[in-house]
């Protein structure tokens, strides 16, 4: 039997013994070097742990100042990033940019506003309880998507508020060989705000290489009366030009619902599971309230959407007009993409500023 190398981990194999190395970076120990954990003696926690000295949470977190890109941790592999934990104030959410760069590569793999990595876009939270992602009291934000490296892997934070943002994070891994056919995870950011008229979201585009799509988060706030989920997402692949080799039935139908999610009657109905959820539903109760908005993921992890040489992901943005006819609207979709390709990767689109990030 071949060595276990640690990786793909589950209750079928948890006993195996392997040779992989695990290690942790965070505020305690940047580097994630043995031994060199708890070791501060500056941080943000120095004051409360003046009493108690070194070894008494002297860092347990980073203050990132505007404009300034904080790398939270560099990584020599072979290995695999097993687990992330972070958390920082919601209504910065949109403004933290997270960024992960593989094998020392310039243009980052996976760019995305913090809060829309961890399905809570709007920046109200709201809990998630997925396989991948898991979102919990009072903002505790979790990845366990499995990313593997080769040479290297860097993790970055930039804060493009105009304030100050503290930021606790832990970046679990294993130092372990990595199988030749594993691909490198990569998550990208879109927004349209609004639709154009009569035309679709791109959630993703100009993809080129081999690999597979997991997983479709979705911010979206309806900018119309009635019902406004009847969209088709289409995945177009491998030469795919007018139509798609993959097309849906409804939006609904695509986050694993149904007729609406009305249930009960007159209510929209949230909830999370291992794959797939419309967790949050945003309702208008005050005075300046906008219109509603849902929060939904699907994760293909037991279905990933395969593609050999290129990929492109749309969603249509369809309700209901007077005499049963299909309305195209204009909401506002911001979209996280997560997929698994070779490198290199086409750069992804240059990510809008704040103004164009911002919930209102």
């Amino acid at each position: 039997m071949n060595a276990f190398n640690g990786l793909d981990l589950g209750l079928g194999n948890l006993a195996r013994l392997s040779n992989a190395v695990t290690r942790s970076i965070s505020p305690e120990n940047f580097t994630g070097e043995k031994g060199k954990g708890a070791m501060a003696a500056t941080g943000t926690g120095e004051k409360c742990a003046r009493d108690l000295g070194i070894g008494w949470k002297v860092s347990p977190s980073v203050m990132i100042e505007p404009g300034v890109e904080f790398v939270m941790g560099e990584i020599q592999g072979p290995g695999n990033i097993q687990h992330i934990w972070l958390t920082c104030f919601p209504k910065q959410w949109r403004n933290m940019i997270f960024r992960i760069y593989w094998d020392d590569e310039e243009q980052p793999s996976v760019e995305v506003p913090v809060c829309d990595f961890f399905c809570n876009g709007w920046q109200e939270r709201a809990d998630v309880n997925s396989l991948p992602i898991a979102v919990n009291p009072a903002g505790g934000f979790n990845s366990y998507w499995q990313m593997p490296f080769r040479k290297s892997a860097r993790f970055t934070m930039e804060n493009t508020n105009e304030d100050k943002a503290v930021l606790y994070y832990q970046i679990d891994y294993t130092l372990t060989e990595v199988p030749d056919d594993a691909a490198y995870f990569h998550a990208q950011w879109r927004r349209s705000n609004p639709v154009a008229y009569k035309d679709v979201h791109t959630i993703l585009d100009g993809v080129k290489g081999k690999g597979h799509y997991v997983g479709t988060y979705l911010a979206w706030q309806v900018n119309n009366t009635g019902w406004w989920g009847e969209g088709e997402i289409k995945f177009y692949m491998d030469g795919d030009r007018e139509f798609p080799t993959i097309c849906g039935t409804g939006t609904e139908d695509y986050f694993g619902g149904a007729w609406n999610w009305e249930q009960p009657q007159g209510t929209y109905r949230t909830y999370s599971t291992a794959y797939l959820g419309m967790h949050q539903a945003i309702k208008p109760d005050g005075l300046y309230q906008s219109q509603q908005r849902f929060g939904m993921y699907r994760w293909h992890v037991m279905d990933p959407i395969r593609f050999e040489n290129d990929l492109k992901v749309t969603i249509q943005d369809l309700g209901w007009r007077s005499g049963g006819r299909y309305l195209s609207q204009q909401s506002d979709i911001a979209s996280t993409a997560f997929w698994y390709q070779s490198e290199p990767h086409a750069p992804h689109p240059a990510l809008p500023g704040n103004d164009e990030r911002e919930v209102i």
